[in-house]
């Protein structure tokens, strides 16, 4: 499977609307360019750093009509498509999402992130708490994580027990947190036999400036590829006979020790 990554700043105005246009007119690239699978970044509808107000404003069902337009526009260049955005779930709270869309417009995943970053995330959402879903798309098992889920082990560790060979990591990350794209990401495809994708926002947003560094961790240690600074769309291979070797070669998860972990869950 090639995967594309959308490194993008997105619309200056934070509108739905506009970023829906973006997502088309990357969609139309990517396949074109051979891609099976389009991932965007972490809140990439809305906006990131938009404040609780504006977060439950622009928030929608996981069925909403911006995720109907995302299926149209997934159905009409054949590609696959995951983005965040902030929905509204059945209780009425807001969660900071992912939805994965195969390349027919039909839903497979849609995931709420569940570690919220300082008080930035904790103002605007409500946590998730689903770390193992996955959906088979184009031969692989997926699984979504949201940015700094990615920095907690146990969290890509539960979805390579369930049987993901692909994360999908839609990011907003921000400076000076550089070591995620250049240690935590290789790291987590390395010590769990999978790959990482971590599509991350760049330029500003009010008090915050993004990284870039999108990129993808391989299984058998490093990044296949790693974006700069600005706007891009970056490719990536992902080879089953790449993940078989390394799995062959990496011995992690098998030799891991469950019985000996069980401070691991404790509350401190």
């Amino acid at each position: 499977m090639r995967i594309a990554l959308l490194q993008t700043a997105g619309d200056p105005d934070n509108r739905p609307a506009a970023n829906l246009d973006r997502l088309e007119a990357a969609a139309a690239r990517a396949a074109g360019n051979g891609a099976e699978l389009l991932l965007a970044p972490e809140m990439f509808l809305s906006g990131y750093n938009i404040g609780r107000d504006m977060a439950a404003r622009l928030a929608e069902p996981a069925d909403g009509p911006s995720a109907r337009r995302a299926g149209e526009i997934a159905r009409r260049h054949g590609i696959a498509l995951c983005y965040g955005y902030p929905e509204r779930g059945e209780d009425g709270a807001v969660h900071n999402a992912a939805l994965l869309l195969d390349h027919t417009g039909a839903p497979r995943l849609n995931y709420r992130k569940a570690h919220l970053f300082a008080a930035l995330d904790r103002a605007m959402f409500a946590a998730g708490d689903e770390l193992t879903a996955v959906a088979e798309i184009g031969g692989l098992r997926l699984g979504i994580l949201i940015c700094y889920d990615v920095e907690f082990p146990e969290a890509v560790r539960a979805l390579a027990l369930a049987g993901a060979d692909l994360v999908l990591v839609p990011t907003a990350n921000m400076k000076p947190y550089d070591a995620v794209s250049h240690l935590v990401v290789p790291a987590r495809a390395f010590e769990n036999g999978l790959f990482v994708a971590y599509a991350n926002r760049c330029g500003s947003e009010g008090d915050l400036d993004y990284l870039g560094l999108s990129c993808v961790g391989d299984p058998n240690g490093g990044n296949l590829v790693l974006a700069g600074d600005g706007e891009e769309i970056l490719y990536a291979d992902i080879l089953p006979e790449r993940l078989a070797a390394a799995r062959r070669f990496n011995s992690h998860l098998k030799d891991r020790r469950p019985d000996a972990y069980g401070s691991l869950t404790a509350r401190p």
